[in-house]
């Protein structure tokens, strides 16, 4: 079983229903694969749904796609995670988002974990797998 941690952009392409990443979502968890978020990425949803002109509307679509995924919590072993990868992040001068960083730490703890995302930034962290479902069609 593989699992997949979809970031924030593209849980919320998941959550409006943008064909590539829902339609490839759909299909790994037709296999047998988990797809899921991690409160990192929870936190940032929930702060888009707070600032949303629709908040009620997005708020349901909130809990729909919960509903849907596994939630990887944010332990200890992932902030253990997060202090190598920003150490050897800002030791080749290549810092990112703290936020990636942590997604990036909670794929690593979970363990055979792929991030989903289009974010450039998750390249500069060694051995971390990264995949794009937004160019599917």
């Amino acid at each position: 079983m593989r699992r997949y941690l979809l970031d924030t952009n593209a849980a919320g392409h998941y959550i409006n229903r943008r064909r590539g990443v829902r339609q490839r979502a759909l299909a790994e968890v037709a296999q047998g694969n988990r797809i899921g978020i991690c409160i990192p990425v929870l936190g940032e949803l929930w702060f888009g749904v707070e600032n949303s002109a629709s908040r009620d509307r997005n708020l349901q679509r909130l809990f729909v796609a919960v509903a849907d995924w596994t939630v990887w919590p944010y332990e200890i072993q992932a902030a253990r995670e997060y202090g190598r990868i920003a150490t050897e992040l800002k030791k080749s001068g290549q810092l990112i988002q703290q936020i990636d960083i942590m997604i990036a730490a909670v794929a690593f703890a979970v363990g055979n974990c792929t991030v989903v995302s289009n974010d450039a930034g998750f390249s500069r962290i060694s051995d971390l797998a990264v995949e794009n479902w937004e160019s599917i069609t």
